[in-house]
């Protein structure tokens, strides 16, 4: 499992031109599920992400959590983060999971985010052709790997 967290200002996704999802202060999150993944690494995930010190404080210190801050959160499916670029030109994409897998663990880590973050969630649709707009705060990007 893979995700890219970035902290932002103002995140958005549209699909075929309308806007699907979008927050306010908060993490987008780019989120892969890779072959041989399991349930138990989306708590680990979930729980990483919300509670990861990467907002700052008064003093300009890293030290405050998504939770802290009462953020919002936009979780987007990206399978090309499994792609394995150390062979040839073309990246391989086999390490990604199985669509259907995916799609489930994607969800489930959507249900879990939203069960336990005091802001907003939302989200892409999973395998959609999607546009992304963000301001990136900082820039703050961090990538998780379990």
């Amino acid at each position: 499992m893979i995700a890219v967290v970035q902290r932002v200002y103002e995140a958005s996704v549209k699909v075929d031109g309308d806007i699907k999802g979008c927050i306010g202060n908060g993490l987008l999150v780019f989120f892969c599920v890779e072959d041989g993944d399991t349930d138990d690494k989306i708590t680990y995930m979930s729980e990483k992400i919300l509670n990861l010190r990467i907002f700052e404080d008064d003093n300009g210190k890293m030290s405050k959590s998504l939770q802290d801050i009462n953020g919002d959160m936009l979780i987007i499916s990206q399978f090309t983060l499994a792609g394995d670029c150390s062979k040839g030109r073309r990246p391989d994409f086999t390490g990604a999971a199985k669509p259907d897998i995916a799609k489930a663990m994607y969800n489930k880590f959507i249900d879990d985010v939203s069960s336990k973050i005091n802001g907003n969630t939302a989200c892409g649709i999973f395998g959609a052709d999607m546009k992304v707009s963000l301001i990136n705060d900082g820039p703050v990007t961090m990538i998780i790997k379990r």
